[in-house]
């Protein structure tokens, strides 16, 4: 199975946003053929303020994004990971930080909800308070990928082990987490964590991100880039450079296997009681 994970700096502006993402994905359809193309968190709008979110949220399914991405899907004959759209359900007060994944005939074949909100200031001093927007979903979701199932996570998750231990006891044999950590918190945990979830759930972990700067009213924020590609050993095997681009892996996945016999983790967990 062959994986092309899409780099991207999105900003307020989503018409450039879901073109730049078209012209990403197209590119690499064209140039690396893969069965697999996955975009980052909130690749359709960064940034602005909580009342610009909500103007360039969409419905699900429908709205420019979701319907940019099942056509390319179909017409390219290839799987999108839809990194996060900005959902706008239905008389809700709060919107949705939303992966859809579309298969090779168009077809939506997952939905995940962003469970954990990102409610933190970070050692740089900028406040994030994503769940005054942002309401948290209650599903853990995976979906097949022609042999494969795909298991999906986004961004802050990544810190709540829980959920990849949940998304390999489903069977999961890759996990999808787009993202966009922050500079500060990036240069320090973020490929410790993905290779940290990887080893412990024995599966390809595929983190495709944003990188570089957007403004949010007047302060300019970076996301940290250097979307990877880690197999189930815990070994990087592959890494976006800085800026916007493509990195594409071919995953062998009977490594997945061969791990899981070496080193039987699953088959070890004990239940236990806390006094």
């Amino acid at each position: 199975m062959k994986v092309s994970l899409i780099q991207m700096n999105s900003t307020a502006d989503k018409p450039a946003n879901i073109a730049a993402a078209a012209r990403l994905i197209e590119r690499a359809a064209g140039e690396e053929g893969p069965d697999w193309i996955a975009l980052p968190e909130c690749f359709d709008f960064m940034g602005g303020s909580r009342a610009d979110k909500f103007a360039a949220a969409e419905p699900l399914p429908g709205g420019p994004a979701y319907d940019a991405m099942q056509e390319l899907a179909a017409r390219l004959k290839v799987f999108i990971h839809a990194g996060s759209i900005l959902e706008r359900p239905a008389g809700a007060e709060r919107l949705h930080n939303t992966t859809v994944a579309f298969d090779r005939s168009g077809v939506e074949v997952a939905r995940y909800r962003k469970i954990h909100m990102f409610d933190v200031t970070t050692p740089d001093g900028a406040r994030y308070h994503e769940s005054a927007s942002f309401a948290p979903g209650d599903r853990v979701v995976a979906y097949r990928c022609g042999d494969v199932t795909v298991g999906c996570a986004i961004c802050y998750d990544l810190r709540f082990p829980a959920l990849f231990q949940e998304l390999a006891a489903r069977g999961a044999q890759m996990i999808a987490l787009p993202a966009a950590f922050t500079q500060q918190t990036g240069k320090d945990h973020w490929e410790v964590l993905c290779r940290a979830r990887a080893i412990e759930t024995q599966t390809f972990f595929c983190a495709p991100a944003q990188t570089g700067a957007h403004m949010v009213g007047g302060e300019r924020r970076l996301t940290y880039g250097h979307s990877l590609v880690v197999d189930p050993w815990g070994h990087v095997v592959a890494k976006a450079s800085d800026g916007v681009g493509i990195v594409s892996s071919r995953l062998d996945l009977t490594l997945v296997g061969r791990v899981r016999a070496q080193i039987p983790v699953a088959s070890h967990k004990v239940a236990f009681a806390l006094e």
